[in-house]
């Protein structure tokens, strides 16, 4: 999910900024363009990390700024189709729950939750499971598989989609964790219903 890459670019400095070490110019301009900007291909660009290498200065007609090609590290968040992921509730809707993962947030749908009819509270702070009993609220931690991902270059967000409805995930923690459940169930511990 997180990683560091090596990038190739351009990178434009300005007249202005002659007077200051290349390496510094760059850093900022780089900062500047590239980070919190997701990339279709690299994912969200989190920091730049430093420069490699920077090469000569170009002049193009009509700037009066140097143009250099640059290869720089970045650390980037970049989710995959099928990966686990833990995070928190920060939000709940009657159509399902945003889940914070690091730098993005993801949504599960309701029908993605768990097997069960998802209804939201009257208060609207929790979903709850009608036969099963499970709640979702906010600042719950949960785990989920990612399944869909949609990121538009030079955005700073992209949509993720969740599921929790497979074995094993879910709402974790201390009290009340559906995976603790799913453990003794498939261990035959689970309690039975009178």
């Amino acid at each position: 999910m997180y990683s560091i890459v090596t990038v190739k670019d351009v990178v434009r400095i300005p007249p202005d900024q002659f007077g200051e070490q290349i390496e510094t110019a760059a850093m900022t301009h780089l900062r500047k363009q590239h980070e919190n900007v997701l990339d279709r291909d690299i994912g969200l660009m989190i920091a730049v990390i430093d420069i490699e290498d920077i090469g000569s200065g170009r002049l193009m007609p009509g700037d009066g700024a140097t143009y250099h090609a640059v290869t720089y590290r970045v650390l980037v968040f970049k989710p995959l189709r099928g990966e686990l992921v833990e995070g928190n509730v920060v939000e709940l809707m009657d159509f399902g729950a945003f889940i914070r993962m690091g730098p993005l947030d993801g949504l599960c749908h309701v029908s993605q939750i768990c097997d069960d009819f998802i209804t939201q509270d009257s208060k609207g702070s929790s979903l709850l499971g009608k036969e099963t009993g499970r709640t979702l609220a906010e600042g719950d931690m949960v785990r989920a598989r990612v399944t869909s991902i949609s990121f538009e270059s030079g955005n700073k967000s992209g949509k993720l989609g969740l599921t929790m409805r497979q074995p094993f995930l879910g709402k974790i923690g201390p009290d009340n964790s559906w995976i603790e459940e799913d453990v003794k169930a498939a261990r035959g511990e689970s309690k039975k219903k009178k």
